[in-house]
């Protein structure tokens, strides 16, 4: 699933809606804003409708984050 737009954001939790590369499906979820999430959970999630992740279509997307690594808020 691919980050679409972030809706809300407070510190580092958000609310987005993610796209699937695959389908063009769209579904809203929370999320927390650091390289974790995004380069390892992000890619693993599968899509509702057609089932497949970014991590099955060999995608690699990246997300830059609104505060840098370690920074505390």
């Amino acid at each position: 699933m691919k980050l679409k737009e972030k809706t809300y954001q407070n510190r580092r939790d958000f609310k987005a809606i993610y796209k699937c590369e695959n389908c063009g499906s769209e579904v809203k979820k929370d999320g927390y804003d650091d390289a974790n999430f995004h380069e390892n959970v992000t890619p693993k999630w599968e899509c509702n409708e057609c089932g497949e992740s970014s991590e099955s279509l060999g995608i690699e997307n990246f997300v830059s984050t609104k505060y840098p690594e370690g920074f505390q808020i």
